[in-house]
């Protein structure tokens, strides 16, 4: 009797993914080399242009005060969309931190402020996590109510604590606070000096580079180191601890997450929380260092900005912080040199999209391309035929900025997946 066997073949090893569908991780050396070719771009504009204050260190150093609070607002969204809590509501966070940290620092000293306005923030985030996390209210209709709550109540307090008293007789108002002491800044003694005397030659990149470095030491506040310290201890504490695996995974599958006994409740309610004592952070940081007091309406929509820097950074540390520079950027431009300097940006706006059609083209995106090189004609056209951009659209520079750069980054991203779910406890039984 013979037996047969027939023989499986093993089952064939997967085939290694393509070069389309893989994720490009970036390596500090070409963060660095792309860092370099955006700098030597905005060197042939400033060359071409002769707009010297493109680079110029008071422009960087100004740039860098207006993208921290960005920067933060975008720090906290990020915080707490990763936990899977979508917030809104991260302006009237802000709003929070102006006031109370303007309402305890010019009564007690700054540093009490900024407590005071971290602890304001962090109230609305409680607030926030209350309603979404424990009753499963709606995560846009509660942080847009957070944003009318905080304005209100802000306003209302203002009237009551500072117009009469020792605060009126100070220069209070109902629409602002009296003065807060300044916070320490700092500098590098003779290197913000010396970076200063190399950028005064107009060499091409190597006097650019020495603006922006000699911005980035030059009468920085405390805060802003503050905030440095806090975008590498989130990323270390998200990307790097197991407490950062359980909160991330809270947003990617709290089913999965509770199943491994992970309190989900948790870990969103403490996102919730430090997400808006960020928020309040950065509110603290616009009432203490450009200011020095509590201005009705000075966030001017800064928490939206955040969210959209932190979408443009794809829910992580380092493209948040770059979107926050860039929104920074802009901003400083138009409040500091106006339309000519913000005309030569138009110059930038056609290389830039050149390029992104040319790649278009060569991945065989055709429309797309098309469509960019027409785009970048017809700016080339505006640029060569005016020669300074109207008021109107230098104001709203930053607002195009960030329409733009969520238009072009929009096909890349990837949210937690359950971010903005409601879940509830047990529901994966």
């Amino acid at each position: 009797m013979t037996a047969t066997t027939t023989h499986t073949p093993p089952p064939a090893a997967p085939k290694a993914a393509g070069t389309k569908g893989r994720k490009v991780r970036l390596s500090f050396p070409m963060v660095l080399l792309i860092i370099a070719g955006a700098l030597a771009l905005v060197s042939v504009v400033r060359v071409v242009t002769g707009q010297d204050q493109l680079t110029a260190q008071g422009q960087i150093t100004a740039a860098l005060g207006l993208a921290v609070p960005i920067g933060l607002a975008g720090l906290a969204g990020l915080w707490s969309e990763r936990s899977g809590v979508v917030n809104i509501g991260l302006e009237g966070m802000m709003i929070l931190g102006t006031f109370f940290g303007a309402w305890a620092g010019w009564q007690t000293n700054p540093w009490i402020g900024v407590l005071a306005g971290v602890v304001g923030g962090a109230v609305g985030g409680l607030v926030h996590a209350v309603a979404t996390v424990t009753f499963g209210v709606d995560h846009i209709i509660s942080g847009v109510a957070i944003n009318i709550l905080a304005l209100g109540a802000t306003q209302y307090l203002a009237k009551l604590w500072f117009t009469n008293g020792e605060a009126a007789a100070k220069g209070g108002n109902p629409k602002q606070s009296p003065p807060v002491d300044s916070l320490p800044s700092f500098d590098i003694p003779g290197l913000s000096d010396w970076l200063a005397g190399i950028e005064k030659h107009g060499w091409f990149f190597v006097s650019d580079l020495a603006g922006v470095v000699g911005g980035l030491v030059t009468d920085v506040s405390a805060l802003t180191i503050i905030a440095a310290v806090l975008f590498v201890g989130s990323f270390y504490l998200l990307w790097r601890t197991a407490f950062g695996l359980r909160l991330r995974s809270a947003g990617e599958n709290p089913v999965a997450a509770e199943s491994l006994g992970v309190n989900v409740y948790l870990y969103k309610y403490v996102a919730v929380i430090v997400s808006g004592a960020l928020a309040g952070l950065g509110g603290a940081f616009l009432a203490m260092v450009p200011t020095h007091i509590y201005l009705e309406g000075q966030t001017g929509g800064r928490g939206y900005i955040g969210l959209a820097a932190m979408i443009f950074g794809n829910w992580r540390v380092g493209g948040l912080a770059a979107g926050a520079g860039l929104f920074g950027y802009s901003d400083a431009l138009q409040l500091r040199n106006g339309g000519p300097t913000v005309h030569a940006l138009l110059l930038l706006l056609v290389i830039l999209v050149v390029l992104l059609g040319a790649w278009k083209l060569w991945k065989r995106h055709v429309w797309q391309g098309v469509a960019s090189l027409a785009v970048g004609a017809l700016v080339l056209v505006w640029y060569l035929v005016t020669d300074e951009v109207p008021a109107e659209f230098v104001g709203a520079t930053p607002y195009v900025v960030t329409l733009l750069v969520l238009s072009l980054s929009a096909q890349r991203l990837r949210m937690p997946k359950a971010d903005g779910m409601r879940y509830r406890k047990g529901q994966g039984k």
